[in-house]
């Protein structure tokens, strides 16, 4: 008994997906890793309100994607304070020898379980947007 299959129609089956794949890996990833990034960004947030005088500090929070650190598999965003705008944002994240700290952005970081859970689900999302046509 033998068998003859024609692959012939299949040429471009690897083509595309090597697209999917690279389009998965871009959008799936960058939408996972901003969800990680705001729950963090938003807790530093609630934090910094928590000691608010002015609200200069809570609005110099920010969260931004780094490209120059991030590459196909990893995507880094950074959440931290505009010095500029906050600069004294140290001194309330970790006090001075007669003030007490009121940490903001350290007990942000204790909600990473949260924010893989929030990742997952924007990444699944994300995945069953790319697989509709």
């Amino acid at each position: 008994m033998s068998f003859r299959i024609d692959l012939s129609q299949l040429a471009g089956l690897q083509a595309t997906v090597a697209q999917f794949g690279e389009k998965v890996q871009k959008d799936v990833a960058m939408a996972g890793a901003a969800a990680m990034a705001k729950v963090v960004y938003d807790e530093a947030r609630l934090n910094a309100s928590r000691n608010r005088k002015t609200g200069l500090l809570q609005s110099a929070i920010y969260r931004a994607y780094s490209p120059e650190k991030s590459d196909g598999t990893l995507k880094l965003y950074r959440v931290s304070w505009n010095k500029r705008k906050a600069p004294h944002g140290h001194l309330i994240e970790f006090g001075t020898s007669r003030a007490p700290a009121y940490p903001f952005l350290r007990p942000a970081v204790s909600q990473l379980p949260e924010a893989v859970q929030q990742a997952r689900a924007k990444m699944a999302e994300k995945l069953l947007e790319l697989e509709q046509p």
